[in-house]
């Protein structure tokens, strides 16, 4: 017994022994490589900017800050960041607040809206190894760049198929802010329906928010009332398309593709592609070259372009806004090249000359054709 007891324990022994033994083995050769990979891993997320948004609504809202998330989710992916998002910061000294928390914790800081400006100016001062950068505004510093696109591109093109789809010509817009971003825009939808039908007027009416469904349902009722047969609008929500198809009138959304809210009476919409900016800004910082500017995108660089036409659109205004799109793309049609004449009939360009980027985004005036006051 005691033999089987010695010759179990020698057995015993020797495994134990062996699991010992590769046990140190393996620990050996195996800690060197994980030690590096750690150290290499480790070194890579110092790398990694923290990086954070301030959105003045939330991405369910459909269209503008919906497009921004979709382009902080195609930075994360691409760059292996996760970003930060504060949601529904109001314009005024509550985002200053927002702006000074996040500056203390974040390497680079995204405000999507134009209120935004004057309190990330004041934020930037205060941090300047933070970057800063602005969508929409024109304020700049050495920390704090601003960033927009040419959607007046857009907004021309799809101006060009409402002037298609109008029977009466008396169309409707609904503005967000009498701010330059939105009249130029207003202005270029209205130069483009004008192009394809120069009977073509449209009436403006402001709603003051950015995203405000009642608000703006009801500034929309008030152009249907007028009798118009189609209506746009710059906000955040798609209340006044929604409006229009309660009347079945035509209607034009913004930002992102809002057909699916009025799918039956649905032209089409300016929308935006904020992803490879995001992805650029971000990578700019990494690798130290970043600067700050004033960048003002076009359809070419994809950062805006229109929502597919809706599926009540005719084939050939659809044919006709491409080639017109194409034109674009190629750079041999300008949407503010003169002769444009303002509602005053005062002409502001002659034929042929191009308005400069510092004349388009300092726009405070209506094209002929516009019905509306601009508050001062």
């Amino acid at each position: 017994m005691r033999k089987i007891i010695l010759s179990l324990t020698a057995i015993m022994l020797v495994i134990l022994s062996a699991c010992s033994t590769t046990s140190s083995t393996t620990e050996s050769s195996t800690t060197p490589a994980s030690s590096a990979a750690a150290s290499t891993a480790a070194t890579t997320e110092k790398k990694l900017p923290r990086v954070a948004f301030v959105y003045i609504g939330v991405p369910g809202d459909g269209g503008w800050t919906f497009e921004h998330d979709q382009g902080r989710l195609m930075m994360e992916k691409e760059l292996g960041i996760k970003a930060t998002t504060v949601e529904n910061i109001p314009e005024g000294p509550d985002a200053e607040r927002v702006f000074e928390e996040l500056a203390q914790k974040n390497d680079i800081i995204f405000g999507t809206s134009f209120g935004y400006m004057d309190p990330m100016v004041a934020v930037a001062a205060k941090h300047p190894n933070v970057k800063f950068l602005h969508a929409t505004g024109y304020k700049t510093a050495p920390n704090l760049g601003t960033y927009m696109g040419r959607e007046y591109q857009s907004a021309y093109l799809v101006g060009m198929a409402a002037g298609k789809m109008t029977k009466n010509n008396h169309m409707g817009y609904v503005g967000a802010f009498p701010i330059p971003e939105v009249i130029y825009t207003i202005n270029a939808f209205t130069l483009g329906a004008q192009s394809v039908n120069p009977d073509i007027d449209v009436s403006v009416v402001w709603s003051n928010t950015w995203f405000d469904p009642a608000t703006e349902k009801q500034a929309a009722i008030s152009l249907l009332d007028k009798g118009v047969d189609v209506l746009a609008a710059y906000q955040d929500s798609p209340a006044s398309i929604q409006a229009a198809a309660e009347r079945k009138v035509w209607g034009i959304g913004n930002d992102s593709d809002m057909g699916r809210f009025a799918p039956d009476t649905y032209i089409s919409n300016p929308k935006w592609n904020w992803g490879p900016y995001y992805v650029k800004t971000v990578k700019s910082v990494m690798d130290g070259t970043w600067k700050a500017d004033s960048y003002f995108g076009s359809m070419k660089e994809g950062i805006t372009d229109i929502a597919p036409l809706g599926k009540n659109v005719p084939a050939d205004v659809k044919a006709l806004v491409e080639k017109k799109k194409a034109e674009i793309l190629n750079g041999t049609f300008d949407v503010f090249q003169g002769p444009i004449v303002d509602q005053d009939g005062k002409t502001r360009f002659e034929s042929g000359k191009k308005m400069t980027d510092e004349e388009i985004l300092g726009t405070t005036w209506f094209v002929k054709g516009i019905k509306g006051v601009i508050p001062k």
